[in-house]
C-alpha cells in the first residue's frame, strides 16, 4: 500500500512538472498587420476603388446597399520560431465609426495573396480612391493584372471566428479555429494570406469601420506559443576501463 501511495506521488509530481515546464516555456507575442486594405464593391461609374495607405477598412453594408470588406494580413513566421506550437489567438481591432446597433462581424481564412498599394481615401474613407498598382479590389487581387477567382474575395466559407460588435470600441475576436489558421500558417507560410473582415450584407447601413495598421489604433494579434524543446544530443557511452 505505501509502495503504491509512493508511486502514485511520483507520478503526480511529473505530471506537475511537465505542466509547469509547458508554462514556463510558453510565450507571448503582439504582431501588428503587414498589411490591411479594403475591398469596394464594383461599381462600373466609379471604376475599382481601394485604401491601401488608408487609416481604415470597413465590413459590412454601406447606406446605398455598396457592400465592404476588410482584409488583414500577419508576419506570423516571421516572429514566431519555425516548429512552435500555438496554443491561443485573439485578435483585437478598434471599431471607430458606425450608423447602426450590433451586427455580427466574422473573419474568413483567405484562400489567395493580396496587395497594398498606395490608395488613401478622403474624409471618413467609405468610399474609397482609385486604386493604386498592386492594390487588393472587389475584382482585383493585385490592381490591375491579377483577379479573385470570385469577386469580392477568395475566402473559406469556414467562420474562424465571430464577435458582436456595438458601439465604437475595441473588439476581440478569439477562437480554436483561428489556433488552427494561425499554426498553418506559421507550417506553412506560403499559405499564409490573411483574415478576410464580413459584416452584415443583408442590410443597408450595416457598415463598420475600423481602424488600420496606419492608424494610432492598428490592429493587435496576440498569440501564445510553445517551443519546440530541441531533443539533448545521445552521449556516447564511454569504454570500460582495462
Amino acid at each position: 500500500m505505501r509502495s503504491s501511495k509512493i508511486l502514485l506521488a511520483l507520478i503526480l509530481t511529473s505530471a506537475l512538472g511537465c505542466t509547469a515546464a509547458s508554462s514556463m516555456n510558453a510565450a507571448i507575442t503582439n504582431i501588428f498587420p503587414s498589411k490591411d486594405n479594403t475591398l469596394y464593391e464594383f461599381d462600373p461609374a466609379e471604376g475599382d476603388h481601394s485604401n491601401g495607405a488608408g487609416f481604415h477598412f470597413f465590413a459590412g453594408e454601406n447606406g446605398t446597399g455598396e457592400l465592404r470588406r476588410g482584409v488583414l494580413a500577419f508576419d506570423i513566421a516571421g516572429r514566431i520560431p519555425a516548429g512552435s506550437t500555438i496554443i491561443a489567438v485573439s485578435l483585437s481591432m478598434n471599431m471607430s465609426m458606425t450608423p447602426a446597433g450590433a451586427i455580427t462581424v466574422e473573419l474568413h481564412k483567405l484562400l489567395a495573396d493580396w496587395g497594398e498599394g498606395t490608395s488613401h481615401a478622403p474624409s471618413g474613407e467609405g468610399d474609397g480612391a482609385p486604386a493604386t498598382p498592386s492594390d487588393a479590389t472587389w475584382r482585383h487581387r493585385f490592381f490591375d493584372t491579377i483577379f479573385w477567382t470570385t469577386q469580392g474575395g477568395d475566402f473559406s466559407a469556414t467562420v474562424s471566428a465571430s464577435q458582436s460588435v456595438g458601439p465604437i470600441g475595441q473588439y476581440t475576436w478569439s477562437s480554436p479555429q483561428m489556433v488552427a489558421d494561425v499554426q498553418l500558417w506559421l507550417d506553412n507560410p506560403a499559405r499564409n494570406f490573411g483574415w478576410l473582415v464580413l459584416g452584415d450584407e443583408s442590410a443597408v447601413a450595416t457598415a463598420k469601420r475600423f481602424d488600420t495598421r496606419e492608424s494610432a489604433s492598428p490592429p493587435v494579434l496576440t498569440i501564445q506559443y510553445v517551443r519546440t524543446m530541441p531533443s539533448p544530443r545521445p552521449r556516447p557511452t564511454p569504454a570500460p576501463r582495462p
